[in-house]
């Protein structure tokens, strides 16, 4: 049997489903109706397979028999066996049929169902995987449970335990009881009511205590298998670069290029397979995911900008071009993975026969360049797999190779498009691996994530179509009348109600797609879906965030997912989302929930790192300072793409095109809050700022929660100051001044500094509305919203 411990169930995958007409088989079961891939694989088993609906539950309590789930998805290779083994065996459903309810869940469908009966197994064995096999009583609760079971295994185990229902099911029902408590125990997320204290120092511990499990050698984590964990390595990615940490930013580096150098990544075609069965990367588990490759993307899209490595800018391109090529459908929507398993020369289904090769083929096909190709990719001991197979590796970075045959760098660079396209062609002359043509909205979200970030980082505005096509297909087709999101689509067909991960995934890439395109429509929706998620799927218990909606069908329990994995959290997703939206619409309310959610997983960060990297991430943004920049012109475009030129990972974007009389000339205004308090950062931001664009004016506003007094003999107040080519003041209006024509020596206070405009100075005329008033040390200030073209922004401060 195949087990994986829980920490890494980052499984999903594919196969394409045909709706084949059912007279041409000898079965056919309630899955014919079905649209998932891998529902549709078992619809012609002789099991009378039923999917997971109110109805088959309902059926189950009336008949009173036990249920069997039984859990996996489409290009699970353990799935495959056991369906040959038992599903399509006709004594195995004799039994099945006369003595159970049989249910088949599509995991990447209903994660809600697979959670918890994966935690009903997790506490039954200490183990989990897939397949996973659960029987339950008539009302859904588990009692046993297990992954992969042989033919002869899994007859003995239904003929024992349907016995012991028809002779003691007092045994089962308190075990059933007892099981329950435990899975609604899991989980359990309690308000913490500590202050809300977020310290680099605490980062740093535990990013120290995580680099124990290091594997400096090859990159990952000192284990086999690998998994890549994209979100893991964005968040050291940051911490190493915001803190000069530059042996966590080796570290990182050394991960990214072994995975790009390891046959987990695709050579050939582009693309990243699920995880490495080896600690050298090398022999993948060869199913492409999109979750995967849609944040694998992301990843190396920052790591690019941060290193200008070429390597990571071939695997974003190369990837990109295999999700385009292979997961991409004619209205742009996004499959969710190809198979790990494929027909190899004689018809036979195996893993990994699309994309290996035996020496003699690439002898042949190569030719005369097969020495430096050989060596390249290591068709020796080194690539060696099994069965005289290859899979491509690389062991050296080209400058070595380069050297060691005396070659240019564009003789090399030929050479290996040549290669790439001869094997290439070979190898679409294979059988392809399965396609599992569903769509998941939370997964297209990461892959329009991906798309964007790529865009921003290199420019391609295919990419950018890429991922605005995507967003109008989830904002025209999932997003319902009521303001809630479909989970699933297929053949025209939304039939799932939308999971938290739904609605976190998808606010996210629309928050991405409104700062590269200033488009208010996704900044619109962004909102919409959060406030939509708030009432729909918010625990006011805790302040945290249920997976499932309360207009869903009840199961055994209600879980809160806030755990990372190879996907973050849905909550931790959440918390990152609340925190920028509470800045772009300054709501308190947003950036209350955010700081609890993350104050009360804070307990548990230390304990295991790698499952709560994206809730790190987000802690970066109260520890250190955040940087809000709005950027209004007629080169507002060209501004962010320059901005977008350097790794600031601790900003977000507002501008506008159009701005009228708002200015008189082109500017960035940069509303600036530090983190957990907002107090203004020093002028470390301002000075990179403007030697990055070079403008001749920064406008920085001060965060309207600041309270604190400023006064002329302050020591911090040169950081109010402005930079540019002149210098100037920064000056809080009173009502009572006219802002229409403001001239030199007009009266201005702020919060206990009161003086004239100097000599030579003036006031930028902004037309502003108050909004309202509140005493501050004794005196009074005011808010203030710039009137003209509506940037939906707030500031509480005039800048001279």
């Amino acid at each position: 049997m195949r087990y994986f411990p829980l920490l890494l169930i980052i499984a999903l995958i594919s196969c394409k489903g045909q709706n084949t007409e059912s007279m041409k088989h000898k079965f056919t079961n309630d899955l014919i109706n079905e649209t998932s891939p891998y529902l549709l694989q078992h619809a012609h088993n002789p099991v009378n397979w039923k999917a997971w609906n109110d109805d088959t539950l309902e059926q189950a309590k009336k008949d009173n028999k036990l249920i069997i789930i039984s859990i996996g998805y489409a290009a699970c290779h353990w799935c495959h066996v056991m369906e040959r083994e038992s599903f399509e065996d006709s004594l195995v459903a004799k039994l099945m049929n006369e003595k159970f309810t049989n249910i088949k869940v599509d995991r990447e469908e209903r994660p809600d169902v697979d959670q918890v009966y994966m935690n009903a197994v997790q506490l039954m064995t200490g183990r989990g995987g897939w397949p996973l096999n659960v029987i339950a009583l008539p009302d859904g609760r588990p009692v046993w449970g297990g992954t992969y079971f042989k033919k002869e295994q899994w007859v003995n185990i239904l003929n024992q335990i349907s016995e012991t229902y028809q002779k003691k099911p007092n045994k089962l029902l308190e075990y059933a009881d007892k099981l329950e408590q435990g899975i609604k125990s899991i989980d359990i997320v309690s308000l913490n009511k500590d202050e809300a204290t977020f310290e680099n120092e605490f980062i740093e511990s535990t990013v120290k205590k995580w680099s124990k499990q290091f594997d400096n050698r090859e990159g990952g984590m000192n284990r086999s298998p690998k998994f890549m964990m994209p979100n893991n390595y964005h968040f050291l990615l940051r911490y190493a670069y915001q803190n000069n940490d530059e042996k966590l930013q080796d570290y990182v580096n050394l991960t990214l290029t072994q995975m790009a150098y390891g046959g987990v990544f695709d050579q050939i075609g582009g693309g990243f397979s699920r995880y490495s069965t080896d600690i050298n990367w090398h022999v993948p588990h060869f199913e492409k995911m999109l979750y995967d490759n849609a944040q694998l993307v992301s990843l190396y899209s920052d790591a690019y900008l941060i290193t200008k490595n070429e390597l990571y800018k071939d695997v974003i391109v190369e990837t990109l071009a295999f999700v385009e090529r292979e997961l991409t459908a004619a209205n742009g929507v996004f499959y969710s993975s190809l198979d790990a398993d494929s027909n190899t020369e004689d018809g036979k289904l195996e893993e990994g026969a699309f994309y290996v090769w035996k020496k003699e083929t690439l002898k042949t096909l190569i030719n005369d360049d097969y020495d430096i190709f050989s060596d390249y990719y290591n068709i020796n001991n080194y690539g060696l797999w099994e069965h005289k197979n290859y899979v491509l590796i690389r062991k050296d970075d080209d400058n070595s190779i380069i050297k060691k045959h005396k070659l240019t760098k564009a003789q090399l660079q030929e050479k290996k498009e040549n290669w790439k396209q001869i094997l290439f062609s070979e190898r679409e002359k294979r059988d392809k691996p399965r396609l599992d043509d569903k769509t998941l909205t939370s997964w297209n979200a990461l892959m329009i994530k991906g798309y964007v970030d790529a865009y921003r980082v290199l420019g391609n505005e295919n990419y950018l179509n890429s991922a605005i096509k995507n967003a109008n297909f989830i904002l025209n087709i999932q997003l319902r009348e009521d303001g809630g999101l479909y989970r699933n689509y297929k053949n025209g067909k939304s039939t799932i109600n939308g999971f938290l991960e739904d609605y976190a995934a998808t606010i996210e890439s629309f928050l991405v797609l409104y700062e590269i395109t200033l488009d208010e429509k996704w900044l619109d929706r962004s909102r919409d879906l959060t406030n939509y998620a708030i009432d729909y799927f918010f625990d006011d218990s805790n302040k945290m965030f249920f997976f499932t909606s309360k207009e869903d069908t009840s199961l055994v329990t209600r879980n809160i997912e806030y755990r990372d994995n190879v996907i973050p959290a849905s909550n931790s997703i959440m918390a990152k989302n609340l925190f920028k939206l509470s800045h772009y619409f300054d709501n308190e309310t947003y950036f209350r929930i955010a700081t609890t959610m993350l104050n009360n997983v804070k307990p548990e960060i230390e304990s295991y790192s790698s499952s709560y990297s994206n809730w790190l991430d987000l802690m970066l943004n109260y520890s250190n300072e955040f940087y809000e920049v709005a950027i209004v012109g007629q080169e507002v475009f060209e501004k962010i793409k320059e901005l977008n030129n350097t790794y600031i990972p601790n900003k977000m974007i507002i501008g506008r095109e159009a701005y009228d009389a708002l200015l008189d000339n082109d500017a960035i205004l940069a509303r600036i809050s530090g983190g957990a308090s907002t107090s203004l950062p020093a002028m470390v931001m301002k000075q990179r700022l403007t030697e990055l664009l070079e403008l001749e004016e920064i406008f920085i506003m001060d965060s309207i929660f600041n309270s604190a007094p400023i006064s002329k003999t302050d020591p911090d107040f040169a950081d109010y100051q402005f930079i540019g080519a002149q210098d100037a003041l920064l000056y809080y209006a009173p009502s009572s001044v006219s802002l229409d024509e403001p001239t030199a020596g007009t009266q201005f206070s702020w919060t206990g500094f009161t003086g004239a405009t100097p000599a030579g100075h003036r006031i930028k005329r902004f037309r502003m509305e108050q909004l309202e008033s509140d005493r501050i040390e004794g005196q009074m200030a005011f808010d203030y919203k710039l009137v003209g073209p509506d940037l939906g922004y707030f500031f509480s401060a005039l800048i001279s």
